[in-house]
């Protein structure tokens, strides 16, 4: 048999930019020097570990299989899953390529029956607090919804019928943008709502009076970006504090 060490490959994983895979790897390290192992390969996510796709731990998965390794070490079971169905598929197929997996908090490897019988029960109970934790986090959510506490960013506070005024009569999206202090994503969205709003109160116009033109035709001699202010034959479009008025007498025009 020969004596050669077994290789070992090491996985971290964090869920935010502010903490650091070197951390655990220190340790994972550390272990493996220990144990006697050959470390041939380090792989590191920052993700949730709700996420089944991660390029870490999909990469680890496919050396698996290429069988680069003989163990896989990682800082704690819930580094690998928070689900227990996720983590027991990566346990079955680690187990089934013949590769160990050993944790390094747990003090749990799957070399015997009994450090695999534990996997599976710690596993479970990882799972159970992170769902136990969601269950607090939206708890507190409703109970700050029932005080009346904002949740998230504030509404917009801007003039919405100004923005789309400016853009439609000429202005730029950054000039616009700048303008109104909002993003350009905002100014587009704030445009494309009110012509298509505008463009359903012409079709319900056309259904309901039949202007006595096609349809084809009224909407091909329609120009949405023609405002004026209100006037006999306008309709109204969005909100209640909209001051943009839209007519539809184009339609009638040749």
């Amino acid at each position: 048999m020969s004596d050669r060490p077994k290789r070992a490959a090491l996985y971290a994983r964090v869920s935010t930019f502010d903490q650091h895979p070197e951390t655990q790897l220190l340790d994972l390290r550390q272990m493996a020097a220990q144990r006697g192992y050959e470390i041939v390969g380090e792989y590191s996510d920052t993700i949730s570990g709700a996420k089944q796709k991660r390029p870490g731990l999909d990469q680890l998965m496919t050396d698996a299989r290429r069988g680069r390794f003989d163990v896989v070490l990682v800082a704690a079971f819930d580094r690998v899953a928070r689900s227990t169905r996720h983590f027991l598929e990566v346990l079955d197929e680690l187990n089934h390529l013949k590769i160990e997996f050993v944790s390094f908090r747990e003090n749990v490897d799957t070399g015997g029956p009994l450090g695999r019988a534990m996997t599976v029960i710690i596993g479970a109970i990882a799972e159970l607090e992170r769902n136990l934790i969601t269950e607090r986090v939206r708890a507190g959510m409703r109970r700050a919804r029932l005080e009346g506490i904002q949740l998230g960013r504030k509404p917009l506070n801007v003039d919405r019928a100004a923005i789309v005024h400016d853009r439609l009569s000429g202005m730029s999206l950054t000039a616009v943008a700048k303008k109104h202090g909002v993003s350009r994503g905002t100014v587009c969205r704030l445009v494309l709502y009110y012509v298509n709003t505008v463009t359903y109160l012409l079709l319900e116009n056309w259904r309901k009076h039949r202007l006595g033109l096609p349809l084809g035709t009224c909407l091909a001699t329609f120009k949405p970006f023609s405002y004026r202010s209100c006037a006999p034959g306008a309709g109204r479009t969005g909100g209640p504090n909209s001051k943009i008025y839209v007519t539809v007498s184009r339609c009638h025009s040749s």
